[in-house]
């Protein structure tokens, strides 16, 4: 403990400024604040004199405009007047990290929601870094487990790895990732909710999330809260990762979502000046998004595998932001509203998603077996219309044949109960066993999947 508190000093040290820097607000503007007089950088942390024994408001330098400095705070702006002091504190943002945020709900500044206080050897971390350089990253070949095995098993997703959750809204992504936290065998789980409802976080926390809240650190940023407070929700999140891996932790890092991430940076992008371009997104929105994507992945001590949600607008899956994050991540999962709407539960569309590492998270009969499992299904789809009405005369086909024989029986596999677990182990087996038979199964002419059958792997 005592090396821990000299560290603690020596932090405080190290960003303590020797002289103030202040200046005066001149001008505020929609949601940027005008200073005049300051001499401060971008992305360091001010304070804004309110007056009238109200606290001081935190802002961040986000530009320059003709010789005045550009802030947008991070809390209400209410008693911002032009005059008042700003004092720059010569630091960005840094947030304390440390064993005892596990079990916590803390906002988008990593200041606890719970009511409890922070207590214990917590460390302070900036949560500005760089990623790890790109040839001090040990390859990826160990699977992480997710517990579902529709992803374990044909979208496996390796310790490091950046995967993409891509789907509408109201599919079940809260509830895939509430599944997967509680399943996973990583060390450590840190939750990133940004722009969520303030209704659906403490569903999220209690109903999807559960016990697995113990081992996990969940950070939240409503709709509500100031678009800065919400790009740093996803920062704040990143940071707490990196001090679990810097500390030899495998950790699963999840985001919801990206979209929203997004937004916030348009609309501060907006404010300051920037030219939109594809959909009013602003330019500076394809540059973040690598600067927070390539955070997570392995180093040489720990990693971080990403999940990361893109709310895509209209169910289309190249909109902007969709395109931009799929060309950066490791792999993709889209969830697919025509499975939901069916009752399938993880609405996971197989057919559309992919991971970039399957050739080295699995064995090469469970690879072999999956590709034969999306060429069934591929083939059954092409064919679906044929079959429901009885035009299709068994025997045509023989490859189709085994498709529709098969056909529950992949129902069943994909299909998973939201409170049901299941190991990468089991569901390797499983899918060997399900493609190992079924080669003389009766094929009925025009069959009819019952939708609402139960799985048979429970």
């Amino acid at each position: 403990m005592p090396g821990r508190g000299l560290e603690a000093a020596q932090d405080a040290l190290a960003s303590t400024s020797l002289y103030l820097r202040r200046g005066r607000v001149r001008n505020l503007i929609g949601l940027v604040i005008e200073a005049t007089g300051m001499h401060a950088e971008v992305g360091e942390l001010c304070e804004i004199a309110t007056g009238r024994n109200r606290p001081p408001v935190p802002a961040e330098v986000v530009g320059f405009r003709n010789g005045d400095t550009l802030l947008m705070p991070l809390g209400e702006m209410t008693g911002i007047a032009p005059g008042n002091l700003v004092t720059g504190t010569g630091r960005p943002l840094r947030l304390p990290v440390g064993e005892e945020l596990l079990g916590r709900v803390v906002d988008g500044l990593g200041r606890p929601l719970d009511g409890m206080p922070l207590h214990g050897a917590l460390r302070s971390r900036s949560t500005t870094a760089r990623p790890p350089a790109a040839l001090s990253r040990s390859r990826i070949r160990e699977r992480l487990e997710l517990g579902v095995r529709a992803l374990d098993t044909l979208v496996p997703c390796g310790k490091g790895q950046r995967l993409g959750i891509f789907a509408g809204s109201g599919v079940g992504k809260s509830s895939l990732l509430g599944m997967i936290a509680r399943s996973t065998n990583a060390d450590a789980n840190v939750i990133a909710l940004v722009g969520e409802r303030g209704r659906e976080v403490r569903e999220f926390i209690e109903r999807d999330l559960g016990s697995a809240l113990e081992r996990s650190v969940v950070v939240v940023a409503t709709s509500d809260e100031p678009a800065l407070v919400r790009i740093k929700a996803a920062f704040t999140a990143t940071t707490i990762a990196e001090h679990f891996r810097d500390e030899g932790a495998h950790v699963l890092l999840m985001m919801d979502s990206l979209t929203r991430f997004a937004t916030a940076q348009r609309e501060i992008g907006l404010a300051i000046g920037e030219p939109p371009t594809t959909r009013g997104y602003t330019p500076s929105v394809f540059a973040l998004l690598p600067r927070l994507l390539e955070r997570a992945g392995t180093s040489e001590r720990g990693s971080i595998t990403g999940l990361y949600t893109v709310l895509v607008e209209g169910d289309d899956m190249n909109e902007p932001v969709a395109d931009a994050a799929r060309s950066i991540l490791d792999g993709h999962c889209v969830l697919s509203r025509r499975l939901a709407h069916r009752g399938h539960y993880p609405a996971i569309d197989v057919l559309e998603s992919v991971s970039r590492l399957d050739r080295e998270l699995v064995s090469p009969d469970v690879l072999r077996a999956g590709a034969e499992l999306r060429e069934l299904l591929a083939l059954y789809a092409e064919k679906e219309d044929l079959i429901q009405i009885g035009a299709y005369a068994p025997g045509t086909h023989p490859q189709l044949d085994r498709a529709i024989a098969l056909r529950p029986a992949i129902e069943r596999f994909l299909r998973q109960p939201v409170d049901e677990s299941s190991s990468a182990a089991e569901a390797d087996a499983q899918l060997l066993e399900l493609l190992g038979q079924g080669e003389e199964g009766e094929v009925i002419e025009g069959e009819v999947v019952d939708e609402d059958a139960e799985p048979a792997y429970a």
